[in-house]
């Protein structure tokens, strides 16, 4: 009969789990915010004291610019509580759009964020997988409603600095499963780099206590510069954990753990591809004889050049003179039979 409850609680929080995380992955980047911005980059000399080439890492964009990004998520999660064993997967591509209302004179950047379209498949425990896919299905499958409603609508309105730190966000529309402090944008440093520099990201965390009640604890993501190549800067990033945490609070924040590499275009001021991924096993998450295998891999990359959106300028006038409105000559020539 234990092993019966704990085989529920395992499949119960499975499927929280996997819901979750094809949320995340449909709205992926798409609407959510950073909770502080980065420290200044450390920088360094090499040894003979020669002056480094540094790189100004910025976000640039012009009114009525589209960035479009297809973005994959796969995850999966196996879970053994014990004699129980329990595993789900999910796949999610998704397209999701940044649409540039404002550019301010200093480099600050206002857009709505919105995912265009989604096909999401989840495969639970002895049941037949069940998808949507948001271009297909006019009306969504059980547990797909709110995928379906985020899809074609504003989700959020935000406006960065250009590097990449939150200065204000609307929501649009309220969801489900919101990491309210995930990241939107990648966040650049505040002043010119070198190859081998580095960054951080500041996040705080709120975890359940297995005793009840709730505490903060202390993560960053730590950004290094490691080489740029035809105008493409490759940036390493590492999901760090500062405060002490034990397994229950670490298979709470397993979904943020994701560590990879990012590109981005110096000269247009954007992000052309990213890829992240995961593979943990945590034991004693629920118990002593308790295990959690969480594997995920995501990758992004933009479309193509940004889409930008151009008023068709209004036509002038076409005045006739006098002379201008009498019809023209004729100089058709007459076929040989009509020739006099």
């Amino acid at each position: 009969m234990k092993s019966r409850c704990y085989a529920l609680r395992s499949l119960a929080m499975l499927v929280g789990l996997a819901s979750a995380i094809g949320a995340t992955a449909a709205h992926a980047l798409a609407d959510e915010t950073t909770s502080a911005a980065g420290k200044a980059a450390e920088k360094t000399l090499p040894a003979d004291g020669a002056p480094k080439q540094t790189y100004d890492l910025r976000y640039k964009a012009a009114i009525g610019d589209i960035f479009r990004y297809e973005v994959s998520h796969r995850a999966s999660i196996r879970t053994t509580i014990d004699d129980s064993t329990q595993s789900v997967q999910t796949k999610t591509d998704s397209v999701k759009a940044w649409k540039i209302n404002d550019v301010l004179p200093n480099g600050d950047i206002e857009f709505l964020t919105m995912v265009e379209r989604v096909h999401m498949v989840n495969q639970l425990p002895d049941r037949e997988p069940t998808d949507f896919d948001s271009q297909r299905d006019k009306t969504p499958p059980a547990g797909y409603e709110e995928a379906a409603r985020s899809v074609g609508v504003p989700l959020s309105l935000v406006r960065i600095s250009s590097n990449g730190k939150i200065l204000r966000r609307e929501v649009k529309l309220k969801r489900q499963n919101n990491e309210e402090d995930g990241p939107i944008a990648l966040l650049l440093p505040e002043e010119p780099i070198a190859i081998g520099d580095t960054w951080d990201e500041q996040f705080d965390l709120t975890v359940m206590l297995k005793t009840g009640g709730s505490k903060l604890i202390h993560t960053r993501r730590h950004y290094k510069l490691m080489k740029v190549e035809s105008g493409i800067a490759t940036i390493s990033i590492d999901y760090q954990v500062l405060s002490p945490i034990d397994a229950h609070i670490e298979s709470q924040i397993v979904q943020r753990l994701l560590d990879g590499e990012a590109r981005f275009d110096i000269e247009a001021g954007r992000i052309v591809g990213q890829r992240m991924e995961f593979d943990k096993r945590i034991l004693g998450f629920a118990g002593a004889t308790s295990s959690m295998h969480y594997v995920v891999r995501m990758e992004e990359k933009l479309v193509h050049a940004p889409h930008r959106i151009v008023t068709k300028p209004a036509e002038k006038p076409i005045v006739r003179t006098a002379e201008a409105s009498k019809p023209p000559a004729s100089t058709t020539t007459a076929p040989p039979s009509q020739r006099r």
